[in-house]
């Protein structure tokens, strides 16, 4: 018998694996596809290895802007398509030895639980005294007349294209739609975002969404929102996407299609219903918070439980869950200061509370931004959209960041300590920031939220 069985080697089960076996657990991990999940094979970094190579082209085709001269510049898909092969090989291999090193068992197929203490793996029973459950999610189908067409391809499925379509249409206007949208515009593709909400990435600060639809008309990337896709319909050379809006009826004919409409639990085989283990509507798994389901012994986490489907956020609950298993004492995890980032061109990055869910909650936020323009180290890149925005409460207490332009992925990491910390906007004042560098841009935000932005001119009084 093993102190813990983890289902799905993800971010999530592979990392609390290798955290229960620091423990001193004896653990089997099971996995049916690939050590690594959806975020290592079909999700962050096979799409994040097509973002850098959208972004080398880039740099190439603006050399004449940095007096370099650049003739017969292409773009070998072939070639693109097999380094992000061997970029997600490689860290397979070296999550794999991670795992041999930290004398994880590991075994190959799909898991079935049995009872509270066994899983049946291709026939072979295992016992465990506990299982955690980190299976993860898959993309969701869109039910629209016509799906059933090849050429109907789902965020995992375009990753293993060879030819860039000369014609993309994009079906959801969300982190995954968009940052697909970006790498093909780059690559070539005219590209056509449909999404049935009023917004794109709704989710975020209205304020940079505002700017991000900016910088993706001026892209070449035509967006529609409050689009309802009804039809696909199959042509010679390619699909009609049928849809309509408020404003009328929309037909973009397109040689790929790409459903990006979310994504859901990835539950089915495992026998929750046999057990009795509760899911809410959606399919998503309940869990307490120690990740426990209302099965004794029994634990879920990462996308497959709901909440914010992110790696890292997986990870930390895998990590949390073995520790609260371990009878570690343990601070809960910080839901409230996770960040995120969307790799869109520019790049998109956020943590804690938009302005708009500040006054939701009676807050009076204290604002302040300040734009890369206006920023030495992003002009010398040529890199000078977006800005940084911080969001503060009554006390100076930072409650959020949003960030939008070069690097934001990695400025965010600023406002994730400042937010899970309760850093105030004076405490931040004593930060000195290094100059030249693209954070200088925090520093004058948070300057700017108390009127003491040094580059910044003083607004203009009234009267």
């Amino acid at each position: 018998m093993y102190d813990l069985i983890v289902i799905g080697a993800g971010p999530g089960g592979y990392v609390a694996a290798i955290r229960a076996a620091q423990l001193g657990l004896s653990v089997l991990l099971v996995e049916k596809d690939q050590v690594g999940g959806t975020c290592l094979n079909r999700g962050c970094i096979p799409t994040k290895a097509y973002y850098e190579n959208a972004r080398v082209l880039h740099s190439v085709q603006q050399g004449k802007e940095f007096g370099i001269q650049v003739s017969g510049c292409s773009l070998d898909m072939n070639a693109v398509y097999e380094r992000k092969q061997q970029v997600v090989g490689r860290l397979v291999a070296g999550v794999e030895q991670l795992l041999k090193a930290h004398k994880v068992e590991i075994i190959k197929g799909q898991a079935s639980l049995k009872d509270a203490n066994t899983v049946e793996v291709q026939g072979q029973e295992h016992t465990a005294e506990r299982i955690l459950i980190a299976t993860g999610s898959k993309p969701a189908a869109l039910p629209i007349a016509g799906s059933d067409d090849p050429r109907f391809l789902t965020s995992d499925q375009v990753l293993d294209l060879t030819q860039i379509p000369s014609r993309l249409a994009v079906i959801g206007g969300g982190v995954i739609g968009l940052e697909f949208a970006c790498i093909f515009k780059a690559f070539g593709s005219q590209v056509t975002v449909f999404e049935s909400q009023a917004s794109i990435l709704n989710q975020l600060d209205k304020e940079i969404v505002k700017r991000m639809q900016v910088f993706l008309k001026r892209q070449g990337i035509n967006v529609y929102t409050s689009v309802q896709i009804e039809k696909l319909e199959a042509t010679g050379s390619g699909l009609i996407v049928q849809g309509s809006s408020p404003k009328g009826e929309l037909s973009i004919e397109a040689d790929v299609v790409l459903q990006a409409g979310g994504r859901r639990p990835c539950t089915q085989g495992l026998n929750l219903e046999g057990l009795g283990i509760e899911t809410d509507q959606h399919g998503f798994i309940l869990v307490d918070e120690e990740y426990q389901t209302n099965v004794e012994g029994i634990y879920a986490i990462g996308d497959v439980i709901g909440g914010p489907m992110l790696a890292h956020v997986a990870s930390e609950e895998g990590i949390a869950a073995v520790e609260y298993m371990a009878g570690h004492h343990r601070s809960p995890i910080q839901y409230h200061a996770i960040p995120s980032a969307i790799f869109t061109f520019p790049e998109v990055a956020a943590v804690g509370l938009t302005e708009e869910e500040a006054k939701n909650r009676g807050i009076q936020p204290q604002i302040g931004k300040f734009s890369f323009a206006a920023n030495g180290k992003a002009l010398a890149m040529g890199e000078t959209d977006g800005l940084v925005k911080i969001i503060a409460d009554e006390n100076l207490q930072i409650i959020g960041m949003h960030i939008i332009g070069p690097h934001a992925s990695d400025l965010i990491l600023e406002g994730a300590l400042a937010v899970s910390q309760k850093i105030t906007l004076p405490a931040m004042n004593d930060v000195i920031h290094a100059h030249p560098t693209l954070g200088e841009a925090i520093k004058e935000a948070v300057l700017d939220a108390q009127g003491q932005a040094v580059h910044l001119a003083p607004p203009r009084r009234k009267g």
